[in-house]
């Protein structure tokens, strides 16, 4: 049972004591119905059948790719894995971790943004080996629409990234570096 397993591995994993965000790999499916696997072996073969992708695999890789799925599938232990540009997992952390920037409302760069947050708060990443998630499709949301739609948006977006990044400096001094470092070489 989902839930019971999350309960297991924060136990395991002493996350009351650690700084530490879980990170549930996702996936998704083109299909609006779908069985849910109810194991990672069930899991693996519709992903080696093609029901199953990782998630944005398509569209925008770089989201979830540290996430590192081809260690995944043969991982039976949490492991560590590093923060890159545009990462952007769902995790599952501590109630008393930094909160999301309330800057970034609508599309774009708020999962982004917080893990950068906790990356800079020297929170260790980890994938958990055994959770998933899976992505249904579902119609664009309004916020996507207007994204993709306007310039005014994508550049009020730039400028807000720009704050975060002045913020981060502030905050973190030399350490957060790497983050402007790694968007001005993108």
């Amino acid at each position: 049972h989902p839930s019971y397993y999350h309960r297991n591995s924060i136990q395991q994993l002493e996350l009351p004591q650690r700084k530490a965000a879980l990170i549930v790999p996702a996936f998704e499916t083109l299909h609006y119905r779908l069985t849910f696997p109810k194991s990672k072996a069930e899991l693996l073969s519709m992903l080696d059948m093609g029901s199953l992708y990782t998630f944005r695999y398509h569209v925008w890789p770089k989201g979830h790719a540290p996430t590192d799925y081809a260690k995944w599938r043969t991982a039976t232990v949490p492991y560590r894995v590093a923060w890159q540009p545009d990462f952007e997992p769902y995790v599952v952390v501590r109630r008393d971790c930094p909160k999301y920037d309330q800057r970034f409302v609508g599309f774009g760069w708020n999962k982004v943004s917080h893990i950068m947050e906790l990356d800079a708060q020297e929170y260790e990443l980890l994938v958990l080996p055994n959770a998933f998630m899976i992505h249904m499709p579902h119609a664009p949301s309004f916020d996507i629409s207007k994204f993709r739609l306007s310039a005014g948006y994508r550049g009020c977006l730039q400028t807000l990234r720009e704050e975060f990044h002045q913020d981060l400096s502030r905050r973190y001094g030399a350490a957060a570096l790497k983050y402007l470092t790694a968007e001005r070489s993108l």
